[in-house]
């Protein structure tokens, strides 16, 4: 078989392997990273050898190059800057000390453990700071974490490939030319510059041609976007040599962040030929794994990951993100979710073969190896733990879709938001939406009665609907909808009756319903006879009441006495199975109960991750 046909056949078979695994991991809710890992382990030459990496040349290095672009440029349409802008703090934190945190101590690790020559040890941690978004979306996707922890780490995985690439690359320069001092720093700004400039060009460049260009239409738009996409990675490459992946970081970001004709169709687009694309370069790169190289290192590379994982990734992440607003079971399940993949994959080959071409294959070699032990532990050790680490620090949300984006609609939205949980609101109002997407609220605009664009905000996987409109007849058709077509029991219902003449229709129809004239009243009526509870728990924009299941280990079996709350915070139900009780100082704690607390925002929150 000539070269040509072998190359050919090897992809087309690496791209249907590919796309089976993509499915299995959905079937399974198992990070497809781990299915691609094992296939192309069992395809390469240690297995089957059905496909070997050696034919494919230095084709191998563009395939790589260009699949990285369009992954992380794919992987950055999903970040909206408006929802992280609470958390920017820490994720710039991330990507900085985070990255140089994690740099340092890794490259001390390997020296010490592995006993690789300390220069390529700093190459070694350079290249293991990145995450990247190829293994983190598939675990986020799986089991949907809460907006806030998801957006820290998309926007950590995508922005950190870059940055680490570009230290991996001024370590490599002083390996091989030996340069230090200014022409370092030189280096360094050099290409930081370069991505950011090509990257922002790239983003305005598309903007005004999806904006301005007559006759443009859904597949133009797609055309011209895989072209700029291209046009700015080698723009950027041939100006400052590995600064193309920062470019595409910020050139993905740049337009996940803007309002552009078709952004819909470019994502759905990009993100079919990221699953091709990161299906083919993972299976490649897991192609190249040496048993012997992985035998050699033996135990010291588990001790090495051991330490990656459950000791340098935690204080990265506890350091960067101490000031943020994240609480502390949103930064353990962070601090536990560092899985490593292509792009560490990819540059360590890349590094690896100009070694060798330097004369200096045995670093090379030992290169590879602790590189690819890191991967596939990294990979197996979060891909079958997140599930079960998000579940105990309590960063899966509720999936709470509302109907109406008008004050009610985004004030209940930014309370809930507040609480951790993931939002969507449905808006027929353009001026709705645009005040909810400046809050950092996702939203689609569209009409709610419509079955289409239920499924479209994602109804199929929330948990309560709650409508909000100023029109009786819109919550009741959403919410007869909802109980139909999508299964809703009368529990996840919620709608807000402006009418209370209307009240008994949404009664008769199983949907739990409130009445805003017959709450003000109750509540102002309230607010005379007991001012200081009213004051506090709904007056106050800074009030709350939240649920929140016992289960941590240190308040079960205790009064609630000996339990320490912080100040403003009051617990003053217990819900166990169908009784529920008043609850007193003597009161215990049973795992597994529901307590109901009331007091200030913060003060409430943190009380609920107390008994969390």
């Amino acid at each position: 078989m000539s070269d040509n046909v072998y190359l050919l056949t090897s992809f087309v078979a690496v791209m249907i392997i590919g796309i089976l695994a993509h499915m299995l991991g959905q079937a399974l809710r198992i990070p497809v990273i781990i299915f691609l890992l094992f296939a192309g382990i069992i395809l390469g030459p240690e297995v089957t050898g059905l496909v070997d990496p050696v034919r494919f040349g230095t084709g191998i290095e563009l395939i790589v190059g260009l699949s990285v672009a369009i992954i992380v440029f794919e992987g950055g349409l999903d970040i909206n800057v408006r929802h992280i802008r609470k958390i920017q703090h820490g994720i710039f934190n991330l990507i900085t000390l985070g990255v140089i945190i994690t740099a340092v101590l890794s490259s001390i690790a390997v020296y010490y453990l592995i006993g690789l020559p300390f220069n390529i040890s700093l190459l070694f941690g350079a290249l293991i700071s990145a995450t990247g978004p190829t293994v983190i979306r598939p675990i986020i996707k799986n089991i949907r974490v809460n907006t806030k922890v998801s957006s820290t780490l998309q926007a950590e995985a995508v922005l950190n490939d870059g940055v680490s690439v570009i230290l991996a690359a001024l370590v490599f320069e002083w390996i091989v030319t030996s340069f230090t001092g200014f022409k370092a720093l030189e280096f360094l700004l050099v290409r930081l510059l370069d991505g950011v400039f090509f990257g922002m060009l790239s983003g305005i460049v598309l903007v005004i041609i999806l904006r301005k260009m007559p006759l443009l239409t859904e597949q133009y738009a797609r055309l011209f976007t895989i072209s700029v996409v291209l046009a700015g990675f080698v723009s950027a490459e041939n100006i400052g040599n590995n600064s193309g992946v920062l470019a595409m970081a910020i050139f993905g970001i740049f337009i996940g962040s803007t309002e552009i004709p078709h952004k819909k169709n470019i994502k759905d687009f990009k993100e079919d030929i990221s699953i091709i694309l990161l299906s083919v370069i993972f299976i490649l790169l897991s192609t190249l794994i040496n048993f012997e190289y992985i035998r050699a290192i033996g135990i010291s590379g588990a001790v090495l990951v051991a330490l990656l994982v459950f000791v340098i990734r935690p204080l990265a992440v506890f350091s960067s993100t101490r000031t943020s607003d994240l609480n502390r079971g949103e930064k353990f399940f962070i601090s536990l979710i560092g899985p490593r993949g292509v792009v560490p994959a990819s540059m360590a080959v890349y590094f690896s073969i100009r070694l060798n071409d330097s004369g200096l294959e045995e670093q090379s070699t030992g290169l590879l190896g602790i590189m690819f032990i890191t991967i596939i532990l990294t990979v197996l050790i979060t891909g079958l733990s997140a599930s079960f680490i998000a579940k105990r620090t309590g960063v899966i949300p509720m999936e709470i879709l509302i109907v109406g984006g008008g004050g009610v609609g985004r004030t209940l939205a930014e309370r809930f938001i507040k609480r951790g949980e993931n939002i969507v609101i449905i808006d027929n109002n353009e001026e709705n939406c645009k005040k909810a997407m400046k809050l950092g609220i996702k939203t689609v605009q569209g009409d709610a009665e419509d079955v289409s664009t239920l499924k479209k905000a994602g109804i199929e996987n929330t948990k309560y609907i709650v409508a909000t409109t100023d029109q009786d007849n819109t919550n009741l058709l959403v919410c007869q909808i909802a109980k139909t077509k999508f299964g809703f029991t009368k529990e996840k219902l919620v709608a807000r009756v402006n009418n209370p003449e209307n009240l008994n229709a949404f009664k008769d129809l199983g949907i739990r319903s409130i009445s805003p004239t017959i709450a003000t009243a109750a509540m102002l009526d309230g607010i005379v006879g007991h001012p200081r509870m009213f004051g506090m728990c709904e007056v106050s924009s800074e009030g709350d009441i939240i649920e929140a299941r016992v289960s941590n280990k240190k308040v079960i079996g205790k009064a609630i006495k000996d339990i320490t709350l912080p100040k403003d915070s009051l617990l003053v139900m217990v819900r166990r199975g169908d009784e529920s009780l008043m609850a007193h100082g003597d009161t215990t704690l049973e795992e597994g109960d529901h307590v109901t607390i009331i007091g200030k925002m913060n003060a409430v929150l943190e009380a609920a991750d107390i008994i969390k």
